[in-house]
């Protein structure tokens, strides 16, 4: 009997060792690894490049969702405070307009918003924040409009709640909309939240 449990002890020792996990057994082919993180970019030196424009962020497309990235805006210094606000508005749409970098590409970003939009301050009757698009808003796809909200009301393009009037050319209706969590989790599905402006 004692010899018997003599035998079981190093039988159940490498039981015990058989207990590890063996890389080589179990084939885990997965690919190769990524080049770089999706919707992950190194941070550009802003500070360095400040003295070529106005640090800004606009909302690009990553996967399903809004993602912002680093941008610059050129403003002529002294530019009077409600000329500045329409130059950054053009300037946001430019950015987001333009085609991603390499590197933007290659860590998953996109953008729905098509060249050649221009942006305008108020006509006479609208309300001092109205900006009015060269294309009314409602033509815009679900995405490009939930870009440009996004990137406005997280400018000086937008009233100090957030909100920004976007309207497109005269007589088109204008409309207060709001960038919310849910707008940039789901810009393809969820709307902008919008109410009608009556006038200035």
């Amino acid at each position: 009997m004692n010899v018997r449990r003599l035998l079981a002890v190093p039988v159940l020792a490498l039981l015990l060792a058989g207990c590890g996990i063996r890389a080589t057994e179990v084939p885990t082919d997965f690919g190769p690894a990524p080049s770089r993180v999706r919707c992950a970019l190194s941070e550009p030196d802003v500070s360095t490049q400040a003295s070529r424009g106005l640090p800004v962020q606009v909302f690009l497309l990553c996967g399903s969702s809004l993602v912002a990235v680093d941008r610059l805006v050129r403003v002529p210094e002294g530019t009077a405070d409600s000329a500045r606000r329409v130059l950054v508005a053009q300037g946001l749409v430019d950015e987001l307009a333009a085609t991603p970098s390499s590197a933007e590409k290659e860590a998953g970003y996109s953008t729905d918003v098509r060249g050649g939009m221009t942006v305008s301050g108020p006509r006479p009757g609208d309300p001092q924040d109205a900006l009015r698009l060269s294309v009314p808003p409602g033509d815009l796809t679900s995405y490009a409009l939930a870009q440009l909200v996004c990137t406005f009301s997280d400018s000086t393009a937008a009233e100090g709640d957030g909100s920004v009037v976007l309207g497109g050319p005269v007589p088109e209706a204008l409309s207060r909309y709001e960038c919310t969590d849910e707008v940039r989790a789901r810009p393809g599905t969820t709307a902008p939240p919008s109410s009608a402006v009556t006038g200035g």
